[in-house]
């Protein structure tokens, strides 16, 4: 068996975590005893606790409450398990309305339990630290807003963070890494760089990318169609938006209909911005009758599609609604489709190791409770893709229940430069979408078969894996994709037509070049090159231009020297083309 368990330090962190919410909550409600209590779990990276409060927590008051709160730790107040008839709980809980609302929503013939530290108990099933005493080292880091429910029409809560740890060495490693990531924020970096811009007047989530970043953008589709060419993919172009009967069929509007934007009606027709690429691949499949000598068929595309998410989710270009999917769809014959997906395992890894990313961990994600499908086919397909990965000796995860409606899949996260972990790749297994559109194929026996079908993204979608490589790189793109890979900084009014003549030189070498004409002293421009950390800066004045060079400096400050323009030339396009 590969897949692996769970470790005993992520179960320890998830105790001490779970208790400091408990402390947290304790203190609040003593120094402001009109909010009212919601939920406080713990999270991967920390804990939260959301109140319902008249008016929002301060800064200040998040100091106050951390140094309250390091005095509860100190008193060393154990945790003691309690469980009580539904009856006494809501009589406990008379004055929290959320956790009667809570208490409402657990079934009858399940037991009521808390946990209680002084004079402090809260509804929870635990786990928990022994006392007070074993939290090690905690912080609180923020607050913001948070419906009630996640539901807009529900209350505005106050939801405080923090996080805890085993040491305080841990948590001060844990908070330089906060700092550090705060600033590689893509954000921040996509308006220091001139990449990406959202605005009040086109809608949140929606991206206006500029020339620089389109530059980026531009590089990676290149290189993504390239390998899809190579790897026996055709591409394909598809509208957006469908005609409501092509949801009807594929099962969206049924299953996914909260996502996707409110209908247009057109002559009398309802359509859809599409929230999927796959049923019109699926059409494209449809156009001919299909020979299992022309399977598997393998159509991809760079397909954008339009997803409603609630305002307080959407961030930046890792939560958007308007997303463009490296999308594929792999139809196949059963006897094809774990070839196919060790095949695109390989190709995932291949790519995504041109970006600098070598730490993968994969989850198999299994048959949720809002499905479509027999249980017969989900177990078939739940076994095709474990058998798959146990036959690569790949380990994996799993993920009870977190498949998507149609099919099991695989997830591959990657860890970026600070350690963070990130979904990008996944491939899912579909037999409903064959069923729904009675897709076909002619057998070598002659009858008709149903098809297969993979879907598959190996990037996830080119807004997010922008703002996952702008912090990864913390802006400083490789040559390969850096959007102004040389910049000419000629050191005088003198010098001007010579860096033109470079600048010319290096372009038509395929170089992206840019040439500093600014009236700027020669400090200033180099110092502006490296805010923008373009790869390499090319300096020029009498000596060069009597040499037939350039002086080279590297964004990180490294002063090369002089060099003729020819082996500059060289040098750029050989870090170039080695993608490093």
């Amino acid at each position: 068996m590969i897949a692996k368990d769970g470790s005993e330090l992520a179960e320890l962190r998830k105790r001490i975590r779970h208790s400091t919410a408990h402390v947290m909550a304790d203190v609040v409600t003593a120094m402001f005893p009109q909010a009212k209590l919601a939920i406080g779990p713990p999270t991967d990276e920390g804990f939260y606790y959301d109140f319902l409060v008249d008016k929002p927590f301060s800064s200040e008051d998040l100091e106050r409450i951390e140094d309250e709160m390091r005095r509860t730790v100190k008193s060393d107040l154990q945790f003691e398990f309690h469980e009580y008839p539904r009856e006494d709980a809501l009589a406990m809980n008379a004055e929290q309305p959320l956790k009667l609302e809570i208490i409402e929503g657990i079934p009858v013939d399940e037991s009521i339990t808390t946990y209680k530290h002084g004079d402090f108990e809260d509804l929870c099933a635990g786990p928990h630290v022994e006392s007070t005493g074993k939290i090690p080292a905690f912080k609180l880091l923020n607050v913001a807003g948070a419906y009630w429910r996640g539901d807009e029409n529900r209350p505005m809560l106050q939801r405080i963070y923090g996080t805890a740890f085993e040491s305080q060495v841990v948590l001060d490693e844990y908070l330089a890494q906060l700092e550090e990531a705060k600033r590689r924020d893509h954000r921040r970096l996509g308006r220091d760089l001139d990449l990406f811009s959202t605005h009040d007047e086109t809608g949140p989530g929606l991206i206006i990318w500029h020339p620089k970043g389109a530059r980026i953008r531009g590089l990676i589709e290149d290189f993504w169609k390239d390998e899809h060419y190579s790897a026996g993919y055709d591409l394909v172009y598809t509208p957006h938006i469908g005609r409501s009967t092509l949801w009807e069929t594929s099962g969206h509007l049924e299953f996914y209909k909260e996502n996707m934007y409110a209908p247009m009606d057109m002559d009398g027709q309802n359509y859809y911005l599409k929230p999927m690429n796959c049923p019109f691949h699926i059409m494209y499949y449809n156009t001919a009758l299909r020979s299992y000598r022309d399977l598997p068929i393998r159509i991809g595309e760079l397909g954008t599609v339009y997803r409603y998410e609630r305002g307080g989710v959407v961030q930046g270009l890792l939560r958007v609604r308007g997303l463009t999917q490296d999308d594929a769809h792999i139809f196949c014959r059963p006897d094809q489709v774990e070839n196919e997906v060790n095949d695109v395992l390989d190709l995932t890894f291949k790519m995504l190791g041109s970006f600098g990313f070598s730490e993968f961990e994969v989850t198999l994600s299994t048959k949720p409770e809002k499905a479509v499908g027999d249980q017969s086919n989900w177990e078939l397909a739940t076994e095709s893709l474990r058998r798959t990965l146990e036959n690569r000796g790949q380990e994996y995860d799993i993920d009870e229940g977190g498949g998507a409606f149609y099919g099991p899949k695989i997830d591959v996260h990657i860890r970026d430069a600070l350690g963070r972990r990130w979904q990008c790749p996944t491939v899912q297994f579909d037999f409903n979408l064959p069923d729904r559109f009675g897709l076909r194929y002619i057998g070598e026996d002659g009858n008709e078969h149903r098809p297969y079908m993979i879907h598959r993204t190996l990037l996830g979608t080119m807004e997010r894996f922008m703002g996952v490589l702008i912090e990864h790189y913390a802006g400083a793109f490789p040559t390969w994709l850096a959007p102004v890979q040389a910049q000419l900084i000629p050191i005088a009014e003198s010098h001007l037509k010579y860096a033109e003549e470079v600048g010319k030189k290096l372009t038509d070498a395929g170089i992206r070049t840019h040439v500093d004409l600014r009236n700027e002293r020669m400090n200033a421009k180099i110092r502006d090159a490296q805010i923008q950390k373009v790869p390499f800066m090319l300096v020029v004045g009498d000596r060069e231009i009597e040499a037939g060079a350039a002086s080279v400096r590297m964004r990180s400050g490294e002063n090369v020297g002089a060099r003729p323009i020819e082996d500059i030339i060289k040098l750029i396009i050989t870090e170039s083309d080695a993608r490093t």
